[in-house]
């Protein structure tokens, strides 16, 4: 069962389970704070906790507030989309032919039967966003399998609303966000990358950082361009 602490004006959730470290996570879009602690740790501890990291909860809290939004999308002529950090103007054309999205001269072409709704036409082009990612992403973890040492037995890839990725050290699996196919590729790299050092090292502490370093110097100036870029506009489920 879930408690909370309050700091001021911040509230956080507290999840207590049977896990050995404490985990801090702060979710956008409006910067929910929750912990996740062993079960043995008492309340008194993880406020003493809590407090050590006010400062950054807070300095997360603004950062995610300050981010630009997506409109939302109607999927409509001439709407843009964005492929590996490009714009495309969105061309609808209705056939009886099987639904599918291709890139052509600045245009994304969504090829879709007539009378299809809103919601369809968003699933055909999340569908592609999806296979786009499955098609690249193996190739990135060959790259980096010999070069940090781990070896990825399964990698998923599907919508995330509150994280770009996931790991599972036990599984040796990652996980990645479908909207990783409209940023740079070059931040899809620093997300795999991030995702595989878990695999060393499961908390963000001073060896994941030190790793981090190591194998990607330039990896705080990638987290900074995919935090610049707008994010999804939806209603997120709490």
């Amino acid at each position: 069962m879930a408690e909370r602490i309050e700091l001021g004006e911040i509230s956080i959730e507290v999840v207590k389970k049977d896990i050995k470290n404490i985990h801090l996570s702060v979710y956008p879009p409006a910067g929910r704070v929750r912990i996740s602690a062993p079960s043995r740790m008492s309340l008194d501890a993880i406020r003493v906790f809590a407090i050590s990291k006010l400062a950054w909860i807070k300095k997360q809290q603004e950062k995610m507030r300050e981010q630009e939004r997506e409109t939302p999308r109607e999927y409509l002529n001439r709407e843009s989309h964005y492929v590996w950090g490009k714009r495309y103007l969105l061309k609808v054309i209705e056939k009886d032919v099987i639904p599918g999205v291709e890139l052509k001269h600045g245009t994304m072409l969504l090829h879709i039967r007539p009378g299809a709704d809103e919601d369809r036409k968003q699933a055909v082009v999340a569908e592609w966003y999806r296979e786009q990612l499955k098609n690249v992403i193996p190739e990135l973890i060959a790259k980096w399998e010999p070069l940090m040492g781990v070896k990825i037995e399964r990698f998923f890839v599907q919508r995330m609303k509150t994280k770009w990725g996931s790991s599972n050290p036990r599984r040796r699996s990652i996980r990645l966000n479908t909207d990783l196919a409209k940023k740079p590729s070059e931040c899809l790299e620093y997300i795999v990358v991030h995702e595989m050092a878990h695999l060393l090292e499961s908390t963000h502490n001073k060896r994941f950082l030190a790793l981090m370093d190591q194998f990607m110097p330039k990896w705080q100036f990638y987290r900074a361009e995919l935090n610049r870029l707008p994010v999804r506009h939806e209603h997120w489920d709490y």
